[in-house]
């Protein structure tokens, strides 16, 4: 499902990459990240899974030497993250998913997930074996409880949104994307060395105003799809942010002041 902007983080620092005025993110040209998960009719994922997956996978896209530097994605991922930052995620089986990995991208697995990252394209200009992928039909669900999320990062979601698997696939990714933005270079090569572990956790609800309080990485919709605008869907809780916090965040999950939606 398709899952449009990121949002800064409540109490962002200066010089952020969220930083940028509304006026220049939508005149510079607008790019997606196209996201391909694989759901076979006779054993799809789990949904958490699939979630995880996917957010590992844009850490892996914007680690890659290919998208750093002179790297042959560069251009595309400073093209991207110069604009809004989109992400959609699509499905594909059998001869779709072999077309798929034929294309350049890097795929993940998880337990038994699998996502195909590709470099960012233009919102008009993606390669018809992605195009011709279908956005809907990709509801999963989760077959055992979760239980709780492993030590290290997680991506809490709002639990008071409902939203397709697709679509918190898209957020999850975003959720990883804010996370990597707000880290040093030194804690970047720690989490990538680990494989970037990372947990994605639906928050209870008196967890949930805590955390968007925390001056922890906080993602916003635009609300093109699903949810309504400015709505807070994740909160990126990775713990050399949580040594970092100096401050509270004001906890506003309604629409963004001008300026500052993504």
């Amino acid at each position: 499902m398709t899952s449009t902007e990121t949002a800064g983080p409540v109490g962002n620092s200066a010089g952020s990459p969220f930083e940028h005025a509304e006026t220049d993110r939508d005149a510079a040209p607008q790019f997606v990240l196209p996201l391909v998960v694989r759901i076979e009719r006779e054993a799809p994922p789990a949904r958490t899974d699939a979630l995880e997956t996917a957010a590992r996978a844009v850490l892996v896209l914007l680690s890659d030497e290919r998208s750093a530097g002179d790297g042959e994605w560069a251009a595309a991922v400073r093209d991207w993250q110069d604009a809004r930052i989109r992400k959609v995620v699509r499905r594909a089986r059998r001869a779709e998913w072999r077309r798929a990995t034929a294309l350049p991208g890097i795929t993940v697995t998880g337990q038994e997930a699998e996502v195909r990252v590709f470099p960012p394209v233009p919102l008009d200009g993606w390669p018809k074996d992605l195009a011709r992928l279908q956005v809907s039909g990709t509801e999963l669900d989760d077959p055992q409880p979760t239980g709780a999320p492993a030590d290290g990062p997680v991506l809490w979601f709002n639990p008071e949104l409902e939203m397709s698997a697709g679509k918190e696939m898209a957020q999850a990714g975003h959720g990883a994307q804010v996370a990597w933005w707000e880290l040093s270079e030194e804690e970047r090569t720690a989490w990538r060395a680990a494989g970037f572990p990372l947990s994605v956790r639906s928050a209870g609800r008196a967890e949930w105003d805590a955390l968007t309080r925390s001056g922890l990485p906080v993602v916003r919709d635009a609300g093109f799809t699903e949810i309504a605008p400015g709505s807070c869907t994740v909160v990126a809780d990775h713990p050399a942010l949580r040594s970092a916090l100096s401050a509270e965040g004001d906890g506003r999950c309604g629409p963004l002041p001008h300026g500052r939606r993504r």
